[in-house]
Parts: structure tokens; sequence; C-alpha cells
């Protein structure tokens, strides 16, 4: 039986990824500082330590457990707090991926998964939907800190013989998503509109975006697990959606009698973002298989 150690477990897509794992007879360990995750996101059948990924104490874990794959997902998600604080940025998404890159090359691992970031590491698109080989130029310490831990897996691949595989999300959404924040556009407003509540949209809304669901991205994890494929590979759908389009479907989802209102926008958003997804049907067998209107009909229900 194989052995995952799991970054971020208890957050939002980690969760979710923990329970395929065991659903498909893996042993998990999670490893999750709880500053975003949630102790009742928590499998119980994984065994779960408290730890910040930047914690020394780290060695011991890898020691104990001897995991053969590493799944990394714990992360400073926050591009906003990545563009007020991008020294804590960096602490985290990449002191604290080479705190557990090194201990991968200690420990044996045999495989690392990373969740990095398709909308981020691009940067403003020349071509939509951008494909893996787009100049990478990102705009927030997040996105630089992002392909900074790409460049450090390329490092450890040709330097240590360390396996993996880089997955570039587009925007994740569905069940478990935290409202709170910056993260998760369609959290905040389903959780909103359900409690009567009146969401902003920033700007003219005409910003667009990839949306993926997370059943699809957990499948993207497993294919990544079980294939031999070594490098960067896009997780999306290729259809962007706006913002304005997304609050109209939310609003008839939640059966709300919310009006479109608009707030002034947000300096540095990006106006449009799409990732390409055919490398993925190539090198992973995987393509998405969750409508829109499918996954936020599923995620407006969990919320509810």
């Amino acid at each position: 039986m194989s052995k995952v150690l799991l970054t971020g477990g208890a957050g939002f897509i980690g969760s979710h990824i923990a329970d395929r794992y065991l659903s498909e007879g893996y042993e998990v360990v999670i490893i999750d500082d709880l500053s975003s995750g949630k102790i009742e996101n928590l499998n119980p059948r994984a065994r779960f330590y408290k730890m910040d990924i930047r914690d020394k104490a780290i060695s011991a874990v890898f020691e104990k457990e001897r995991p053969d794959i590493v799944n990394h997902h714990a992360a400073q998600m926050d591009v906003r707090r990545s563009v007020s604080d991008p020294v804590f940025d960096a602490e985290v998404n990449i002191l604290g991926m080479l705190n557990l890159l090194q201990n991968s090359a200690k420990y044996g691992v045999k495989k690392i998964i990373f969740a990095s970031s398709g909308g981020a590491v691009y940067g403003e698109q020349e071509e939509f939907p951008a494909a893996e080989s787009h100049s990478t130029n990102p705009l927030s310490p997040y996105g630089i800190s992002k392909l900074a831990g790409e460049k450090y897996l390329f490092y450890f691949k040709e330097v240590h013989g360390l396996d993996y595989t880089t997955l570039r999300y587009a925007n994740v959404y569905g069940p478990r998503q935290n409202p709170h924040g910056e993260a998760g556009v369609i959290a905040i407003f389903t959780t909103k509109l359900l409690k009567g509540e009146q969401p902003l949209i920033n700007g003219d809304g005409k910003q667009t975006r990839d949306y993926v669901y997370v059943k699809d991205v957990v499948e993207a994890n497993w294919q990544a697990t079980t294939r031999n494929f070594c490098g960067s590979v896009n997780i999306g759908t290729g259809i962007e959606t706006d913002v304005n389009e997304l609050f109209i479907k939310l609003v008839n989802l939640t059966g709300s009698n919310a009006k479109e209102v608009h707030a002034p926008a947000k300096a540095g958003e990006q106006k449009r973002s799409v990732v390409a997804n055919r490398k993925a049907l190539d090198v992973l067998k995987w393509e998405p298989t969750v409508s829109l209107e499918e996954g936020l009909r599923d995620t407006v229900q969990f919320f509810r």
C-alpha cells in the first residue's frame, strides 16, 4: 500500500484529495496548520499533524512516516496578502516548500505533486486560452512564489532524481470552499445570496475566469499520482466566464432577488484568465467532466 503525505489536507481542495486517496486504499498523512483549513474537513481515517510547513520539526514526520508521495497543497494563497506582505508569502510558499523538498530528497520520496496556479504564473495573458508554453510573467508575489516552486521542483529532479507533476489550476470552486477572505468569488457570492445579503461586483464585472469544479481537480491529482508524467500541466476547462454572468447564474440557483451592484475595481486584478487543457488530456488522460451549471448547483446545495 502506498503512503501519501498531503500538506493542506484540512483545506478546501486538500480535504477532497485526502478522501479520494483513502477511497483508493492509500495510507494518508496530513500536515496542516489550520490557518485556513478546518478540523471538520479532516478525514478521520487520515493521520493528522497540526504543523506549519516552515517548521523544522517536519523532518521528524518524514523520518517516522516515510511517505512514497508528497502532495503539496498547503500555501499562502491570498493574492492581495502577497502584495501587502511579499516576505510572508515567500516564507510560506518558497521556504516552506524547500523544507518539504529537502526532506523529500533525504527520506526517499518517489514523487511530488504540486498545486500551482494557472491564473497567477502566466500574468496578463497574450493568448486565450493560455497553453503551458505561454510566457510566465506573474503580476503578484503569489504568482512569483508559485513559479519559484516549479523551478525548485525542476532543480530537485535534476540533482536528486525526485519526480514531480505540477498542476497549474484555473479557478477551483465547490463544496468546502472558504467564503471568507479574498479566495473564491463563487463561495463568497453564494453565502451572501443565501443569507439575503447584497454581493458587490468589483469593477464592470467583465473580468473573466476559468472555473473548474473541485471533483475534476481531485481526478487530476489522482491521474498525476498514478501516471508517469514529469513537468507542468494546466488543469482548467478552457472556458471563460465573466463575473456578471456568474452572478446571474447564482442569483437564479439561490432564488435570490439581489440586484447587480458594482463596486470600484480592485487594483491589479487580471482582466482575463483562461487555460488550455489539451496537454492534460495527452499526458494525464484528464479532462473536465462537470459543467459550470452542474458544479454551481452542487456548490449552492452544499452552502444551503
